[in-house]
C-alpha cells in the first residue's frame, strides 16, 4: 500500500555560508557585491546536532528544505552529511547547485533510495561559463546521474543581455539533454543603489519579457508578474516559513526580519518560534516569491502551485519531478496550518508595529 503523502508544515529556506565558486558569472550577486572568498566555510554545529534540531516534532510536521549557498552549495564536503540527516528526519529537500561538483553528487547518490525520492536538485544553467570552462558535458552527466537515481531535478537559466544571441542554442541543448526547454528566472541588479532592486538588464521591461518568453517558462512569467509589486497582505513568513543559516544555526522570519535573533541548533529541546511578519514586510517586493508565494505564504494571494515552477514534461512524456516530489510541492502551506482570525491579525499587527518602532534601525545582516 502506498504511503500517504504528508502535508507540508513549513518551508525552510536554508542558506549555506559558502562564497566560494568555481564559476564567475557576472550576474551573480556574490560577484556584483565582490563577496567571493577562496576559503570554504566552517559549520558551528555537527550533522548529528542538526539531525536532532530538525526533528518533525519541533516543527509540527514535515518541512520542505531549500538549500542554497552564496557560492556553489556543494563545494563544502560536509554538505553530503547535512543533506542526509535532514532527509533521514522525513523532510523533502531541494538543493541549488551549478551542477559541476561530480564528487559530491557521487557521494549523495549513494544514499538509500527511500531518501533520494525526497531529494531534488535545482541545476543553475550557467551556459556561457560552462561552455567557456569546458564543463558542459560534466554538467549534463551529473543531471543524468540524478535522474537515474530517482531524484527530482529542475533546470533554470538566469537571463542576461549577453546571452540573448545564444538563446536558440541554449534552448536546443536543453531540449536535447533533458527533453524540454530550461526554465527562466529573473536576475536582480543587487549592485544598484535603487532600493527596489531593478531587473538586471538594459532592455525595457516589455522587451525583456518578449525576449525571454520564448522559453515558455511558468517560472519566468510568474516571477515577472510579481516583480516590483509590494506585498501588503498578511504574510505568514516566520510562522509557516523560516530563513535558516546552516553554518551558524541562526534562524529568522524571512529576508526581512523583525523578531529577535535566536538559534535553532543551540538547544534542540526548545520549540520552534513561529512569529509571522504579518503586514510589516520591509522589502520592496517578494523577490523569491516564486517559492514563498506559490507555496501559499499569503493565502489570499492566488498563484500557480510551486511544482509548476520547477517541473517540465519532456518530449518523451517523462517529468523532471518524480511523482512524490511533484505531489508534495503542489501543496499549499495553509493545508497544514491554521490561519489567524481577523481579530488575531489586527492585534498581531498592532503589537508588531510597536516592536518594530522599539527596534528601529535593527536589521539582520
Amino acid at each position: 500500500m502506498a504511503q500517504k503523502l504528508p502535508k507540508m508544515k513549513m518551508f525552510i529556506d536554508t542558506y549555506v555560508p559558502v562564497t566560494t565558486c568555481n564559476l564567475r558569472c557576472h550576474y551573480c550577486y556574490i560577484t556584483q557585491k565582490r563577496l567571493f572568498s577562496k576559503k570554504l566555510p566552517s559549520f558551528k554545529y555537527s550533522p548529528e546536532t542538526v539531525s536532532k534540531a530538525v526533528l518533525q516534532e519541533r516543527f509540527g510536521g514535515v518541512c520542505h528544505f531549500n538549500i542554497c549557498g552564496g557560492g556553489e552549495t556543494l563545494l563544502p564536503p560536509q554538505m553530503t552529511d547535512y543533506i542526509r540527516v535532514i532527509l533521514e528526519q522525513g523532510h523533502y529537500v531541494m538543493v541549488v547547485t551549478n551542477g559541476t561538483v561530480a564528487k559530491r553528487f557521487d557521494e549523495i547518490l549513494r544514499l538509500p533510495e527511500e531518501l533520494l525520492i525526497r531529494l531534488g536538485f535545482k541545476f543553475s544553467y550557467h551556459y556561457s561559463e560552462l561552455k567557456k570552462k569546458g564543463l558542459m558535458k560534466l554538467f549534463f552527466r551529473n543531471i543524468q546521474k540524478v535522474r537515474e537515481a530517482g531524484c527530482s531535478f529542475s533546470l533554470e537559466l538566469i537571463p542576461c543581455d549577453e546571452a540573448i544571441p545564444l538563446i536558440e542554442e541554449i534552448m536546443q541543448l536543453s531540449k536535447e539533454k533533458v527533453g524540454a526547454p530550461c526554465h527562466v528566472t529573473i536576475a536582480r541588479d543587487d549592485a544598484s543603489p535603487i532600493r527596489d532592486k531593478p531587473i538586471l538588464s538594459q532592455l525595457s521591461r516589455k522587451d525583456y519579457e518578449n525576449t525571454w518568453n520564448v522559453f515558455d517558462s511558468e517560472m519566468f512569467s510568474y516571477k515577472l508578474s510579481i516583480f516590483g509589486e509590494k506585498r501588503k497582505e498578511f504574510c505568514y513568513a516566520g510562522a509557516w516559513s523560516a530563513y535558516l543559516n546552516l553554518g551558524t544555526g541562526n534562524i529568522q522570519q524571512c529576508y526581512c526580519n523583525f523578531s529577535r535573533k535566536w538559534n535553532l541548533f543551540e538547544d534542540t529541546q526548545k520549540p520552534v518560534k513561529r512569529i509571522p511578519i504579518g503586514r510589516q514586510c520591509s522589502q520592496p517586493h517578494c523577490y523569491n516569491g516564486h517559492a514563498f508565494l506559490t507555496l501559499g505564504i499569503i493565502p489570499e494571494h492566488k498563484s500557480i502551485s510551486y511544482d509548476r515552477i520547477r517541473n517540465r514534461v519532456t518530449s518523451g512524456g517523462d517529468e523532471w519531478l518524480n511523482p512524490e516530489m511533484k505531489a508534495f510541492l503542489s501543496q499549499k502551506l495553509k493545508d497544514a496550518n491554521t490561519e489567524y482570525s481577523s481579530v488575531q491579525k489586527f492585534w498581531h499587527n498592532l503589537r508588531y508595529s510597536f516592536l518594530i518602532r522599539s527596534l528601529k534601525g535593527l536589521r539582520w545582516k
